[in-house]
């Protein structure tokens, strides 16, 4: 069986920086990874793309050569894929049985929340044997105005139901979110899409005559209950981790590391016998289906502490961390060479004296 992710969300929202990061971390824990460009108007790509929907069909040629908008062209697109699945089909054997694959999607929301031809792909993938998540980004600007935050809601919602995958929303550039105003609520408050009856008073200054309708469709969120979000900052390490643990937990993912991988002095092997490497760990299993997540980013809380609350003190922090981090690297690397010198020195004086 073959994971992966579906990566969705409006344009801007940070899709392909997201599968960049993803690709970064990955390459850093040695877990495998390979992205999919499936945007034919993505001709600026920053990760390295093991398949490009550019060598089957791009944007640019189907507006020339159809008189198509760019919305038009891009469902063009998207059908015209579904129709040359076969073209998909074959390049994703290619990457493996192992592979753990990104697809970059186009930023049309329309492909995520109405059309049909995404859908069926993925239906496609998953009796080929993949078992994927829909991670679907969203700007997290929207919270600071509570009709965008709405919107996003409703947004969120549809393509939850559109799709019928395990779903994520992600509140993305969290890190920015400071830039953008200040929160009338904390922000667990919108991570967790709680009573939006709070939101009465603002929704009703804002448009106060549309305020019966905009109760309506909170009440209409409340009612499914199945929207919340989980929060990311690209270039923190700690988010991305974050992020990817619930997205395992999502999809059933459990990463074994090959055989050959070192393990620490002192591991405690079991009955069974064998590297713990070569099998998979029950207690990973579990723990990844119902254990709670920990780690520096696990609880809301502390993403407001870091990104909204005290920033500056954190920045101010991390930026000492690293600066010892890199000093520790140097020293490490210095006495490495001085041990290698000091090996050679002593290898030259014993062969003079043989």
């Amino acid at each position: 069986m073959t994971f992966g992710e579906i990566v969705i969300g409006p344009p801007g929202s940070g899709k392909s920086t997201y599968c960049y990061g993803k690709q970064q971390l990955f390459v850093a824990l040695e877990r495998p990874i390979s992205i999919v460009n499936l945007d034919p108007a993505n001709d600026n790509i920053p990760y390295p793309c093991a398949i490009d929907i550019a060598s089957l069909i791009t944007l640019q040629d189907v507006m020339s050569e159809h008189g198509l908008g760019p919305n038009g062209g891009m469902l063009y697109c998207m059908e015209y894929l579904e129709a040359n699945y076969d073209w998909l089909e074959d390049r994703l054997k290619e990457l493996g049985k192992d592979a753990y694959v990104l697809f970059d999607l186009p930023g049309q929301v329309e492909l995520s929340t109405n059309h049909n031809s995404l859908k069926r792909i993925i239906q496609r993938l998953g009796k080929s044997g993949f078992r994927l998540a829909a991670i679907h980004l969203c700007d997290s600007h929207y919270v600071t105005d509570a009709t965008k935050y709405i919107s996003m809601l409703l947004l969120s919602l549809r393509a939850m139901l559109h799709l019928e995958l395990p779903h994520i929303n992600v509140l993305s550039k969290v890190d920015l979110l400071t830039q953008y105003g200040d929160l009338d609520f904390n922000l667990e408050f919108y991570t967790e899409v709680q009573d939006l009856s709070y939101l009465e008073n603002t929704l009703s200054s804002n448009s106060s005559r549309y305020s019966a309708l905009n109760m309506a469709i909170c009440e209409l969120i409340e009612d499914f209950g199945i929207v919340g979000f989980e929060t990311l900052a690209v270039e923190d390490k700690e988010s991305m981790l974050n992020l990817t643990r619930a997205i395992d937990r999502a999809t059933g993912y459990v990463f074994v590391p090959p055989v050959n991988t070192q393990v620490p002095e002192g591991t405690v092997r079991d009955s069974m016998g064998g590297p713990s490497s070569a099998r998979p760990n029950v207690h990973a299993l579990l723990s990844s289906a119902m254990g709670p997540r920990v780690g520096l980013r696990s609880d809301v809380r502390d993403v407001q502490e870091r990104w909204v609350d005290a920033r500056e003190e954190w920045d101010a922090y991390e930026k000492v961390q690293w600066r010892r981090e890199g000093e520790a690297l140097r020293q490490a690397a210095a006495e490495v060479e001085q041990h290698n010198n000091n090996g050679s020195f002593k290898f030259v004086r014993g062969s003079k004296s043989c």
